[in-house]
């Protein structure tokens, strides 16, 4: 995935610009951005504040650590599967 020059931060800091009335062609040139992006990111971000984000970003960090533990227990689980069914 390519990676953008602008953070998390900073996009929600254009896009608060842009809630506080600057025009989004003047804001976007300001910024060096295409229309484009801006609007990908209004989608994406659009009324989030930072807690938000960091919300956000700690529930996505504590979903992909239970999908980790869940695929160790899954694999512990077809293993002592097969143990048992090799002893029958």
């Amino acid at each position: 995935m390519k990676k953008t020059r602008f953070t998390e931060q900073q996009i929600i800091t254009i896009l608060q610009e842009a809630e506080a009335g600057m025009p989004v062609s003047e804001l976007c040139r300001k910024h060096g951005v295409s229309d484009a992006s801006f609007y990908i990111w209004r989608k994406k971000f659009g009324g989030m504040s930072e807690t938000d984000l960091k919300k956000l970003r700690q529930l996505e960090e504590e979903n992909r650590r239970l999908k980790h533990m869940y695929a160790e227990l899954s694999i512990d689980h077809r293993i002592l599967k097969d143990v048992v069914e090799k002893k029958l």
